[in-house]
């Protein structure tokens, strides 16, 4: 343990405080980073939750637990996971899945063969600052839509609302007020206050819970070749491979301990977690927002924590169905509530890496790029737009980031910027 009470990327956690952090870390995800994105694809959650705690351990084996990120489902691949499946059904659209992970493992050969050097050069602090506060700022609306959803009229859910403040506000005070474990675990205590809250109002359905089963197993779907969904979903692992950059330089920001340089590896990790996934009948997987914004708030960045993660997402969605059930009854609102900080973390993560590096926010050059970066990528992300070319489409992270890159590289620096 560090001299602040928080852990390192290597620290040994002591046995309860690890199981604590590991359940925290899985109710930040477990909603919105697997069962909805997955169902939207017709994929089975459960099977998807246990995808995410294998591709969880195989990323960690590839990067030597040295660099400590959960991996959920990619909301990227829904709309080309339905085109290819009203196609070639959903084995088809898994074969896609599968030439994802072999395109991230080619990129990290690339990687390992170029070296990391040209981060420094390519992204800079205030490039990769941008960034991460873009998917900060940018998922948002993910967290709003979640606490401020209309109900099925059309009129403005006040309840949920009500129930995502408090959890956000409990959130918010044993990150602030409380000392001991409630300050190093505000998401799961908030997410509990808020689950208590929501059942007398009726939001928590437990039916679900009491006729699922406490062993059972799930649906595994095997792969068929399909060159259209090669075709179609293979390109979007360049999406998502800029996302995964960005998160690895929010993962460094956070932290505070060099990551950068396992870029190679951990794309290699990514890839081979995707094609274990797809063989599997799974979805794509990429590393997660909110399980970032968790490690920021509790300062508990062992790598230990994520195995004891993965572990129970691989007991929860392969052989539990009734405990799969109790983490699917969560209500959206308390979901929301604590997305709304954690998402918040991460963009602040983004503003203070630029401010530690000083950037002169003087220079008209470094105005040029924020500005430009900030409100393409912000206004494309919260407002789900994106750039149809063919069937690939440009979301605005990926359109942000390239922004933000080519000006860094083409704009001319100011000489009193750099003496």
């Amino acid at each position: 343990m560090r001299e602040d009470g928080s852990y390192a990327i290597s620290d040994k956690v002591p046995l309860g405080k690890a199981i604590t952090y590991s359940i925290q870390h899985l109710m930040a995800f477990v909603g919105g980073g697997a069962i909805v994105p997955a169902l939207i694809m017709g994929l089975d959650p459960a099977l998807a939750v246990f995808c995410t705690g294998l591709g969880t351990i195989i990323y960690l084996l590839c990067t030597r637990n040295k660099v400590p990120s959960y991996f959920g489902v990619s909301f990227s691949f829904i709309g080309p996971m339905a085109v290819v499946t009203a196609v070639d059904g959903i084995s088809g659209a898994l074969c896609g899945i599968v030439s994802v992970g072999i395109v991230f493992c080619i990129v990290a050969g690339i990687v390992k063969i170029a070296g990391t050097g040209w981060i420094d050069k390519v992204l800079p602090p205030v490039v990769a600052g941008c960034i991460i506060v873009v998917i900060g700022v940018g998922l948002s609306s993910v967290a709003i839509g979640d606490v401020m959803a209309t109900d099925a009229s059309g009129n403005f859910d006040l309840l949920g609302c009500g129930i995502g403040l408090i959890t956000f506000l409990v959130a918010v005070a044993c990150s602030s007020f409380f000392k001991g474990i409630f300050k190093m675990i505000p998401v799961l205590v908030g997410i509990v206050v808020g689950y208590i809250v929501s059942i007398p109002f009726g939001l928590v359905d437990f039916t679900p819970i009491q006729e699922a089963a406490w062993i059972g197993l799930p649906n595994i779907t095997t792969p068929t070749f399909s060159l259209n969904g090669i075709l179609v979903i293979a390109p979007i692992a360049l999406v998502v491979i800029v996302e995964h950059i960005g998160h690895l330089l929010t993962v460094t920001s956070v932290t505070g301990e060099q990551c950068n340089d396992k870029l190679a590896s951990s794309l290699l990790g990514n890839g081979l977690g995707t094609m274990a996934s797809g063989f599997l009948g799974g979805p794509a997987l990429t590393s997660i927002a909110e399980n970032i914004g968790v490690m920021g708030l509790s300062k508990c960045y062992s790598t230990r924590v994520f195995w004891w993660t993965a572990g129970f997402a691989l007991i929860i969605g392969g052989f539990c169905p009734k405990l799969a059930m109790l983490f699917y009854s969560i209500p959206s609102p308390v979901l929301g509530g604590v997305s709304l900080m954690l998402f918040g973390l991460i963009a602040g993560n983004g503003l203070s890496l630029m401010v530690e590096a000083k950037v002169d926010f003087t220079s008209n050059r470094n105005l040029m790029i924020v500005a430009s970066t900030l409100i393409v990528g912000v206004g494309m992300m919260t407002t789900s737009t994106s750039i149809p070319v063919g069937s690939f489409s440009v979301p605005g992270l990926l359109l942000a980031s390239i922004l933000a890159i080519v000006l860094n590289l083409v704009l001319p620096r100011e000489e009193c910027a750099e003496n």
